[in-house]
């Protein structure tokens, strides 16, 4: 017997229990749309987190203010401004690995204080950045004008700023630039060796790539979490077709009778299996797809259906239904012909 003479057999008993076999099925489209669905919300993730490097930059360092030690608690970022436009200046100056630097203040302006102001430009459209600030709604004046008209800062604290961002040279090692900097800084903030720093340095290449790492281990969570009801999905399988050896005991011994090995039997129970497991992937990816894109315009989450994740939830039904289908197609080959055809 060919192996296109067994598929013709099994599709011909899955057209017999149509009932049967679709609430079979049902398990399997569940199992492979979720896991399509939630691998698109994951990658989506992770493909926003790219975006975001790539808009920052990779080479980028940001200086934050604040870290003095007051009455023996540390203070936290941004609590004191220690760090200067003198300091930017030393270090696109001194650090050679450093290829530009500048200051920035922040603050809240109620309508930028009714100072008139000349719209030059617009920024495009960024979102949220690594710390969660809408970079959408900011308005990027110049520094001195900021400080005077703006903020009111006093004569005192004119030179001083909330944060400096450093782009370092393309290819330099951002590791060693950190430390350059660091160096340069507490020289020219003399503190001393048993003093901490009084400023934070943040690489944003690293920062996100830690939300990367974090959108992938979701990615994998959510993954695992759907991959339950695909594996509930193959017992249910497993279950049917068992059923399906007991209900046709006799036809399998009459087969074997007239000259049907115990390999043609177990190709044709495995095949059956199989197609319920493909069928059942197909229409689950389908519906997956189409979750995904629900997901996307009803939640405004941004999800991504990679090609690669659909192959892999087709063979994965696939293997479902190999795996959990070859115990009833080896329990139906080992039956005894003569027990078999007086099975009632």
């Amino acid at each position: 017997m060919s192996i296109w003479q067994s598929v013709r057999i099994a599709g011909r008993a899955l057209r017999v229990n149509k009932l049967r076999s679709a609430l079979t099925m049902l398990g399997i489209i569940i199992g492979v749309s979720a896991v399509i669905a939630m691998v698109g919300v994951g990658s989506g993730a992770q493909a926003r987190v790219a975006e975001q490097i790539q808009s920052l930059g990779s080479n980028l360092i940001i200086v934050l203010s604040g870290s003095t030690n007051s009455a023996g608690v540390r203070l936290g970022m941004g609590s004191q401004l220690t760090i200067s436009e003198d300091d930017a200046t030393a270090i696109a100056r001194e650090v050679s690995s450093v290829q530009a630097a500048a200051g920035s203040v922040r603050g809240n302006a109620q309508g930028i204080k009714k100072v008139p102001f000349t719209v030059i430009g617009l920024l495009s459209r960024k979102g949220q950045n690594s710390w969660g600030q809408d970079q959408d709604d900011i308005i990027l004046v110049p520094l001195s004008t900021a400080k005077k008209k703006v903020l009111g800062v006093s004569q005192a604290n004119a030179r001083a700023v909330n944060s400096i961002s450093v782009k370092v040279r393309p290819g330099e090692d951002m590791a060693e630039a950190e430390d350059q900097i660091r160096v340069l800084l507490r020289q020219r903030h003399r503190l001393q060796p048993f003093q901490d720093d009084d400023f934070w340095l943040r690489n944003l290449s690293e920062i996100l790539q830690t939300q990367e790492e974090s959108s992938r281990v979701m990615t994998y969570l959510l993954a695992a979490i759907a991959s339950v009801s695909l594996l509930v999905g193959g017992i249910g399988i497993m279950n049917i077709m068992l059923v399906s050896v007991t209900e046709r005991t006799r036809e399998i011994g009459l087969r074997m009778a007239v000259g049907a090995r115990r390999r043609h039997i177990l190709l044709q129970f495995l095949i059956e299996a199989v197609t319920l497991s493909l069928i059942g992937g197909i229409m689950g990816i389908a519906l997956g797809v189409a979750g995904s894109e629900a997901i996307s315009y009803f939640a405004e989450w941004r999800t991504l259906v990679a090609p690669e994740s659909i192959v892999l939830a087709f063979g994965f039904a696939a293997a479902i239904g190999i795996f959990f289908g070859f115990y009833p197609a080896r329990k139906a080959s080992r039956l005894d012909p003569i027990e078999a055809l007086r099975y009632e």
